[in-house]
């Protein structure tokens, strides 16, 4: 789904804009002109003509909150410049545009035996995008983050024009773009180091567990033997987790055909009580049971491995037509009373998330200045958006994470505060020099007054 409302097709020319939806559609912002270059050297004339901080590059919108939105001033939609530039077969780096989506870079190279060496649980976001919020995935014990695999990429800015960024030139500015949020300029190209894969396939094991000591046993055990882990929970259960573990490899030698398959469309969206305590703790229940009675190992495609929901089109649209909010922290592994905490008090509440999904974290230093992952246990949970309840108990949460000294995901956030920032930050300031004047967002001016 594009969340972009409007724009002129085959123009660079700025254009009114209604309000921009990120995907949890909260907060719903407007915004003053939108940008749809087509090719890339449009970019030096909106840089020009913009005015400090008024603009921020836009891809697919798969932010969550307001980090990709930009409200009263002006988005640079990059989605159109998503061509593959050049490949070296011998290495696997793909030299790409920043709005070549994940999904359009599969579909080109996986059929050549190649794949991402790291992908989050959407196909549907940009390369520009993947690289500024720094996503991660299942396999971050072994392979980190998507930014450590972007040796080089070109970096358009208002103040010094085209910059080449890699280990040798502007290195300091290839570790602020990476994780940056689309503040340090317009990425104009960007060199992606693939992995070798036989095929579409993925040998996958499923394991139920009934407390978060269990799931962290599986974690460790699982982490020489399989690439990828991750973990379902089940937020009402409270302080007894429990929950279902997920672990696999890429299937070696299978080449078998796969041929991707589209899902249905959420048409609308429903009224906000078919999401309630009841429904979700249902679902809940439902599938813990599917999945723990067919425990054990099996094989399935990489789209319903790594890309569940991307089969249900505009699955956002499920929360109502308030939206949603994504609480994403992450929290030293040692404080596994925190994580106690977190599920009893949305157990308290009566407000459970039916996507909650539990991940380790490895020991894998941050490409970025501003990246989310370190070492720790990371829990993302969803909510819909209920006003002051839904926000006080985020703020509940808050409480937590700043005690046991965790972190906040910007690329999930819609209400972090400047102060939870600072601790989940504190290295931010080594960042403002390396913004471009031109840039700013919403997320940016509301965790540090800034631009």
């Amino acid at each position: 789904m594009r969340n972009l409302q409007s724009g002129s097709e085959g123009s660079a020319a700025a254009r009114a804009t209604p309000a921009v939806l990120s995907w949890g559609r909260y907060p719903q912002l407007h915004h003053r002109a939108l940008h749809k270059p087509a090719w890339r050297d449009q970019l030096p004339r909106v840089l020009e003509a913009a005015a400090p901080g008024s603009l921020l590059p836009f891809g697919l919108g798969r932010s969550y909150g307001d980090s990709c939105l930009n409200g009263g001033r002006e988005l640079l939609d990059c989605s159109r410049l998503d061509r593959v530039l050049a490949f070296d077969e011998t290495t696997g780096v793909v030299r790409c545009e920043a709005g070549l989506s994940l999904a359009d870079l599969v579909g080109i190279f996986l059929p050549k035996g190649w794949f991402l060496p790291v992908t989050p649980g959407t196909s549907l976001v940009t390369v520009g995008g993947a690289i500024a919020n720094d996503v991660h995935g299942k396999n971050h014990h072994c392979a980190g983050t998507f930014g450590a695999h972007v040796p080089r990429l070109a970096l358009l800015r208002s103040d010094s024009g085209l910059l080449v960024c890699d280990a040798a030139e502007h290195p300091d500015l290839l570790r602020a773009t990476i994780g940056g949020l689309g503040l340090t300029g317009v990425i104009a190209w960007a060199d992606i180091r693939l992995k070798r894969v036989d095929g579409p396939w993925i040998n996958n094991e499923s394991i139920p567990f009934r407390s978060l000591k269990t799931f962290l046993d599986l974690s460790h055990e699982s982490n020489e033997r399989f690439e990828y882990t991750v973990a379902w929970i089940d937020c009402f259960a409270g302080r007894n987790a429990r929950g279902i573990f997920f672990r696999g490899n890429h299937a070696a030698g299978d080449r078998q055909e796969f041929r991707p398959r589209h899902g249905p469309t959420v048409p609308f969206a429903p009224p906000g009580w078919l999401l309630n305590p009841w429904s979700i703790r249902a679902f809940n229940a439902t599938f813990y049971a599917l999945h723990a009675h067919k425990r054990g190992a099996g094989r399935e495609s990489y789209q319903a491995f790594f890309y569940p929901l991307d089969s249900i089109n505009d699955w956002n649209l499920l929360y109502g037509r308030h939206g949603f909010l994504q609480y994403q922290c992450v929290i030293p592994e040692q404080r596994l009373d925190a994580f106690e905490e977190l599920l009893e008090r949305i157990a308290r509440s009566g407000m459970g998330s039916f996507l909650g999904v539990l991940k380790q974290f490895g020991p894998a230093p941050p490409p970025g200045m501003l990246s989310f992952p370190r070492p720790g246990l990371t829990i993302a949970l969803d909510f819909p958006m209920r006003g002051e309840k839904t926000l006080s108990l985020m703020r509940s949460f808050d409480e937590v994470v700043r005690q046991s000294g965790g972190a906040l995901y910007p690329a999930k956030d819609a209400r972090m505060s400047p102060e939870l920032f600072e601790v989940s930050y504190p290295q931010w300031r080594d960042f403002v020099p390396y913004l471009d004047p031109k840039m700013s967002s919403s997320f940016w001016r509301r965790v540090t007054g800034l631009g």
